[in-house]
């Protein structure tokens, strides 16, 4: 298999969509505190400050190994409900969260949009990039769901608070 060939196994796009009982604003003031991930989503394990701007993720879904990766904001704006990152380490790519009303939900529900494009630089990883491809990608798959769980469960116990 020639380097090309067996480096598009090694590349991820995902895109996730998650309705939420919330209003936009709220989602978006939770996402946008990305050290505070851990609390509300069990996956996230730790999250440590370098900078106002960048910090390492310490990430382990199902399968048992742990990703590291080094987040850096790349955009934050509230106004178009848009949050971005680069990611390097374990992972090389870029993440984003969009942040919308939802139609017909008078503001108070949200719609949520993550997207993902990533590149594996653990070197098991790249090395099992064929055969492994399913189970990673269903091991995100289940990170997510869990990340969407525990968020709305946050936003309902923040606005119970309030």
């Amino acid at each position: 298999m020639d380097l090309n060939r067996r480096d598009r196994w090694t590349r991820y796009r995902f895109r996730s969509v998650w309705d939420l009982d919330a209003p936009p604003a709220h989602v978006y003031a939770v996402l946008a505190q990305p050290e505070e991930y851990p609390r509300w989503w069990p996956q996230i394990r730790r999250v440590e400050p370098v900078d106002e701007r960048t910090g390492t993720a310490t990430v382990r879904s199902v399968l048992p190994y742990a990703l590291r990766v080094t987040v850096g904001e790349l955009l934050r704006d509230p106004v178009r409900g848009v949050l971005e990152v680069s990611l390097h380490g374990d992972l090389e790519g870029w993440a984003r969260w969009t942040v919308r009303p939802r139609a017909g939900a008078g503001g108070a529900r949200t719609r949520v949009l993550y997207e993902q494009e990533v590149e594996v630089r653990r070197p098991l990883m790249r090395r099992l990039a064929l055969p492994g491809r399913p189970v990673f990608r269903l091991n995100h798959a289940l990170m997510m769901r869990a990340g969407r769980r525990g968020l709305a469960a946050r936003l309902t116990a923040s606005s119970e608070a309030v």
